[in-house]
């Protein structure tokens, strides 16, 4: 029998447990809601934020000076890059990507000034490393101790006005440059390097004609004598320039794709070539011979078994001498016409060299992967001859054969 004191358990439904807890649920919310109000009105949730411990330094170095209104010289602005550099070599062998970095934005900005403010803000991690500050104190010594020096470059024949003049003469002449290092498939500074050579040399056989006349108007010097044009080709180096271009059997032939660079319009090869070469006011076939020159000479001595295409001295020296006396062998030298500038003598193919590699003109001439480009067997169109050819000037030239006459033969042309 039950007794009827015992507490009966009476239980509620699921939907009415659901719901209540729903309720709760919701007035949770509500209540976490309120709050949240609360806090925010107070003032709470506001981050006032820190004074960092370096704030000193951090704005010490955003007051460092820029060259963003400097009216500085190339000089000054080199002086001003070399110290730089300097920071960057002690910061580059402890940290050298870093280095890498602010080398690349400080060049790009060009504000040599802006590699002091990253050094400076990466030198709050920096204390710590002695070593580091060593190494950069023993560089600045020695920097501060250099003898100041009377020339600007290192290479004296750089630094003579012949240089100073000859520079913006080259650079007008960048367009035709680069063209016939494209026709020719040569680095074009390579035949800037030939140019160089020859020009020096007939600024120094000329001084005061070419001081006179040419440097004024920054205009190359042009030879008709003996040797022609800009880059003093020879006749009969012209022609066996033409000769191996034709001849597939020839270890100086350049491939299918060259064969028709200097092919001529008339039947008067003579006249026609000689006019190419003293032609005053376009100098592309000069350049574009002396490409061929290049090109020629490297693949005869790679055929013998001696790569040169990175032989700047050489290519230059055996442009200056010749075909004859291109003989491959396994110790070529630098050497060729002896030049005199300002009381020292060089060989031009050492100041192809020096140029070369000095760094001078390179945005216009830049150093390339490849100083020499493969035949791809595709011979040149109709149309891409002729507009070779058509770079001829209308202009009135020497007579050819003037060099031989006597002095008291009549001269009909004249410059």
């Amino acid at each position: 029998m039950q007794n009827p004191r015992a507490k009966q358990t009476v239980k509620t439904p699921l939907g009415r447990r659901i719901f209540n807890i729903v309720v709760y649920l919701f007035a949770l919310a509500g209540f976490g809601i309120i709050m949240a109000w609360v806090v925010f009105k107070l003032g709470l949730t506001n981050n006032k934020g820190a004074v960092d411990n370096n704030y000193r330094y951090l704005m010490s170095v955003s007051e460092l000076k820029d060259l963003e209104d400097a009216e500085l010289s190339p000089q000054q602005r080199n002086s001003i890059w070399l110290e730089q550099y300097i920071k960057l070599a002690a910061f580059g062998k402890y940290y050298p990507e870093n280095a890498h970095l602010m080398l690349e934005a400080a060049e790009r900005s060009d504000n040599p000034l802006l590699v002091d403010r990253m050094i400076a803000a990466a030198s709050l991690y920096t204390d710590s490393n002695d070593a580091y500050h060593s190494l950069l104190d023993e560089l600045n010594r020695v920097y501060d101790s250099r003898k100041a020096q009377q020339s600007p470059t290192v290479i004296p024949w750089m630094a003579t006005t012949e240089w100073e003049m000859l520079k913006p003469s080259i650079l007008k002449d960048s367009a035709l440059l680069v063209e016939a290092g494209r026709l020719t498939g040569v680095e074009p500074r390579l035949i800037v390097a030939c140019l160089v050579g020859e020009q020096i040399r007939l600024f120094n056989s000329n001084r005061e004609i070419v001081k006179k006349y040419l440097g004024p108007v920054k205009m190359l010097s042009v030879q008709s004598q003996f040797s022609y044009g800009v880059n003093g080709i020879k006749e009969h180096t012209a022609q066996a320039v033409e000769r191996h271009l034709k001849d597939s059997t020839s270890e100086f032939y350049m491939g299918k794709h060259y064969e028709n660079i200097l092919d001529f319009r008339t039947d008067n090869h003579e006249m026609e070539r000689y006019n190419r070469l003293v032609d005053y006011r376009n100098h592309l076939y000069s350049y574009i011979y002396t490409g061929c020159i290049l090109h020629q000479t490297m693949l005869q001595w790679r055929r013998a078994g001696f790569d040169i295409s990175d032989r700047p001295d050489i290519l230059c020296t055996l442009f200056n001498v010749g075909f004859s006396q291109s003989h491959p062998h396994g110790e070529p030298r630098c050497g060729g016409s002896h030049i005199n500038i300002d009381g020292q003598t060089y060989t031009f193919g050492a100041i192809g060299f020096d140029f070369y590699y000095s760094g001078d003109l390179s945005s216009a001439f830049p150093y390339m992967k490849k100083r020499f480009i493969e035949d791809d067997g595709k011979p040149l169109t109709a149309a891409q001859i002729d507009s070779i050819q058509d770079n001829m000037s209308n202009c009135t030239r020497p007579e050819k054969g003037l060099e031989y006459r006597q002095d008291n033969e009549p001269q009909t042309l004249s410059w």
